[in-house]
């Protein structure tokens, strides 16, 4: 019998093998950043939100905001998986008329909460719903995952403070923390260190992970529902492009470019998983 760190830890493989696909079918996308948040949105979709793909606009559903909207890929996997649309809409990603535009859109893809991509604003969407929530009295918790790239938004940190200021503990933010943003590394652009430290300060409760280990992640997702009067942030430590050996710790993956058909093979392999090659 599996246990359900192994059936996430498989979630989380299928959800990179359909990234992959939907990339290569498009030509174009960010593969990158969305196979580092795998196993981060598998533990979300999988064991810890109430969504009901029945009824999409369930009003005690959890919210969750890809404030990273160009990570986009493992939203669509999570959504796809959990009966939300069919996989036959992966060939039709970034494509005109298509329902999986290359940012989240709410008025296309059932289940997305937020038009994310203009970096920072996913995040005060967020911060926004958990804010309603706490006032009109509903039960259900709110998600956000950012890049940390994201972080060099002046928006961010104006949401830290206002969301700590109004004592948001229905309220849990991820820093997909892979190190890397679009042209470099992290440290070469801004250094966003000492980063607990910091988040700290605003008064936020800070656990820190390895964003790969689903223990890890359900623990802090346990932690953060026990937290009262304040937002939790989890800092996930994890690898851009993680599972694909070539892709991994990559600058020229985080966008723009797509598996050809011999790569997309070789990825297919590393990650354990077939699948019909769109």
């Amino acid at each position: 019998m599996t246990t359900e760190n192994e059936q996430l830890m498989e979630k989380a493989a299928g959800l990179r093998r359909d990234i992959l696909l939907m990339n290569h079918a498009a030509g174009s996308g960010h593969p990158g950043g969305s196979l580092s948040a795998a196993d981060v949105v598998a533990c979300l979709f999988f064991s810890e939100m109430k969504l009901d793909a029945e009824n999409p606009d369930w009003e005690e559903r959890d919210r969750f905001v890809l404030s990273k909207g160009h990570a986009c890929p493992v939203l669509y996997a999570a959504l796809a998986e959990k009966g939300y649309f069919s996989r036959d809409e992966y060939q039709k990603l970034r494509k005109t008329g298509g329902m999986l535009q290359g940012h989240p859109d709410r008025l296309k893809t059932p289940g997305v909460e937020f038009n994310s991509g203009s970096l920072g604003q996913g995040f005060s969407a967020a911060i926004g719903m958990a804010l309603g929530g706490k006032r009109s009295g509903r039960s259900y918790r709110v998600y956000a995952l950012l890049g940390d790239g994201e972080l060099d938004e002046g928006q961010v940190w104006e949401g830290f403070m206002f969301a700590a200021h109004h004592n948001l503990d229905n309220l849990c933010a991820f820093i997909d923390y892979n190190k890397l943003q679009s042209d470099d590394y992290n440290e070469n652009i801004m250094n966003l260190e000492p980063l607990a430290d910091k988040l700290r300060a605003f008064n936020w409760h800070v656990i820190e992970i390895d964003g790969h280990n689903t223990e890890e992640i359900l623990s802090a997702l346990a932690e953060a529902r026990s937290v009262g009067g304040r937002p939790t942030v989890v800092i996930a430590h994890t690898v851009k492009g993680r599972g694909v050996s070539f892709m991994e710790n990559h600058p020229r993956w985080h966008g723009s470019l797509a598996p050809s058909p011999e790569e997309l093979e070789i990825a297919l392999d590393e990650l354990k998983g077939g699948g019909r090659i769109c």
